[in-house]
């Protein structure tokens, strides 16, 4: 058990899950866009570093605001090392995909991660999932291929990086389900993030490339992005079940029809809207079922 003072957005609440997963969503579909733009200019393992050391600053400001290093303190490192590892695995896979194939492709296919976190989660946590809630998730990701519609691309050989960073994502998650319980989000979030830093850093031996001063400033943006994300996505498994709040990174596809209005211009289609209604209807349905067998247990 961590004896630092814990960082919390609150005590066990769904709502609160819920909410922590579309944030997260947001800021992780932020920091995806501008990743997709350095990786035609830097190798994966120098992106992965140098996001890293950004990461850290957000991390500090937690640190302060938590009492200090206390709040680092974990009761065991080896779930820690576990997870840090699923990380460094699921980054490179994913950012591998992200140099690889279209952004909306390669996102799309990743969002089979909550079908995996769901499948896992009744032998992995105990958690008893009903048909309603396996059907919910799977209307969920048909609504975001019907937003997406992928294209003939994704049948090629690439396609296995972001379906793997999936799957490592899912196990990431049932994992941080686990810890959330006894270890700070901070201390999940620091030590993940030095496993992630330190295995870019490695990479150096192959070579990296110079870089460039303007980028400097999207290297920040994307650290602390993935900082505020990932501590979103932590407290979210802290305040409700991994069943739950996991279909809720559906959510995410509807940020980037979004962003992709309010920054290119881009103007969403019927099928776009549609899938859209169809992701948040799934996920306002998960939610109502959370709910309804709180109240009839």
């Amino acid at each position: 058990m961590s004896t630092g003072r814990i960082i919390s957005l609150g005590s066990i609440s769904p709502l609160k899950g819920v909410l922590c997963m579309v944030g997260a969503g947001l800021f992780l579909t932020l920091n995806d866009a501008v990743l997709k733009w350095l990786t035609g200019d830097y190798p994966v393992g120098q992106i992965m570093f140098l996001r890293g050391l950004f990461v850290f600053l957000p991390i500090i400001l937690l640190v302060w605001h938590a009492g200090g290093p206390r709040s680092l303190r974990v009761g065991r490192i080896t779930p820690h090392l576990l997870r840090g590892a699923l990380m460094v695995a699921g980054t490179f896979l994913f950012i591998n995909g992200l140099r690889h194939l279209p952004f909306a492709d390669a996102i799309s296919i990743t969002f089979a991660g909550p079908l995996f976190v769901t499948a896992l989660a009744a032998p992995l946590l105990g958690e008893v999932i009903r048909w309603r809630r396996w059907l919910a998730v799977g209307i969920g990701f048909a609504g975001v291929l019907i937003i997406i519609r992928p294209t003939s691309e994704v049948a090629q050989w690439a396609a296995i990086f972001p379906l793997a960073a999936s799957v490592t994502g899912a196990l990431r998650d049932i994992l941080t389900r686990k810890m959330s319980q006894h270890d700070s989000s901070i201390a999940v979030m620091f030590y993940s993030t030095i496993a992630v830093t330190a295995a870019g850093g490695v990479t150096f031996v192959g070579g990296w490339e110079p870089v460039q001063l303007e980028d400097i400033g999207l290297f920040f943006l994307c650290g602390f992005l993935l900082g505020c994300a990932h501590f979103l996505m932590i407290e979210a498994f802290r305040l409700a079940e991994a069943a739950l709040v996991v279909p809720f990174k559906y959510v995410s596809m509807v940020w980037a029809v979004v962003l992709g209005l309010v920054i290119w211009g881009d103007i969403p289609d019927a099928w776009t809207f549609a899938g859209a209604a169809v992701v948040i209807g799934s996920g306002l349905y998960i939610l109502h079922r959370e709910r309804a067998s709180k109240t009839e247990g």
